[in-house]
């Protein structure tokens, strides 16, 4: 395992302007993972969830990688990593992924920012290794069981289930669809930037990561409690809580337990944003990482 620069072919969809950077891979056990790494500095590590990749985080790199180094990965099955069919893409195997990747990246001082199931994902590294991290930008993402709460129970059996592995895999409407659903104003994700959501997942069998993800919002919860056990490990290391206010996946409900659960967090409530701050609000983002 290893990483190294790859020359790529890239795909007609992607925007290079909006997303101009040079492309790196990693070897993981299960195929290769790609990110991005680009400026120099203190570091900043960038994690997405479902559907996204790196691409979310393009006009934070563009602005703070000229004055930190950024890092941003796509999950195997995601962006323009492998898209292995054998891989299982639970929440905990992609997380031994990015284990293995920053291990091979030997960083320290590390401020880390994620939504969706990159809180889950990049947090459990931090857990195992918190001197390496100095501040968490937090935006939506939880770290905990729901497997007692109806309305995750809802979403998960629907999304989750037959039904929803269904539509997901013959028409990406996760992506194609659902992600319109959890941004504050749609005029935030035009046609020409949307199309990065979905694209990335072009086939049928390219989107086994996309389905298998609404599953575990309920199936992981023993992984995701045994996370939140942990807490007190990380809980101290400065931390801001932007969140989009209008996401209907974490709602203020969530915001309001995590910051009972930290210790003096700050917390920056985006009033007509919803699900994607670094996508919606970049300047936001970008105004925290540069405290």
């Amino acid at each position: 395992m290893g990483s190294n620069k790859t020359e790529i072919e890239y795909p007609s969809w992607l925007d290079r302007r909006e997303y101009p950077f040079e492309s790196k891979y990693f070897q993981t056990p299960v195929g290769k993972m790609h990110y991005i790494d680009v400026g120099k500095g203190d570091p900043i590590v960038m994690v997405h969830g479902n559907p996204g990749w790196s691409f979310e985080f393009r006009n934070i790199i563009k602005e703070m990688s000229n004055t930190h180094r950024c890092i941003a990965i796509d999950h195997i099955g995601f962006g323009l990593s492998d898209k292995p069919e054998s891989f299982d893409y639970l929440p905990a195997s992609h997380a031994r992924n990015f284990e293995l990747f920053m291990d091979s990246m030997g960083l320290q001082d590390i401020t880390m920012t994620f939504n969706d199931w990159g809180g889950p994902i990049g947090l459990s590294y931090a857990i195992k290794h918190p001197e390496k991290f100095k501040k968490f930008v937090i935006m939506n993402t939880y770290l905990w069981s729901v497997e007692d709460d109806p309305y995750y129970q809802k979403f998960s059996k629907m999304m989750g289930g037959g039904f929803g592995r269904f539509m997901i895999k013959n028409f990406n409407i996760f992506g194609n669809f659902f992600l319109t659903k959890v941004v504050g104003d749609k005029k935030s994700l035009p046609k020409h930037i949307h199309i990065h959501y979905y694209k990335h997942l072009a086939t049928r069998a390219d989107r086994k990561g996309c389905y298998t993800f609404p599953r575990e919002v309920v199936g992981s919860g023993q992984w995701l409690d045994s996370l939140w056990q942990q807490r007190e490990k990380i809980n101290y290391i400065p931390t801001t809580f932007l969140w989009g206010m209008k996401d209907i996946a974490f709602r203020e409900k969530e915001l309001n337990f995590w910051v009972a659960n930290w210790k003096n967090p700050k917390v920056i409530k985006l009033e007509k944003v919803g699900h994607y701050p670094q996508e919606e609000a970049p300047q936001e983002l970008i105004k925290e990482l540069k405290m």
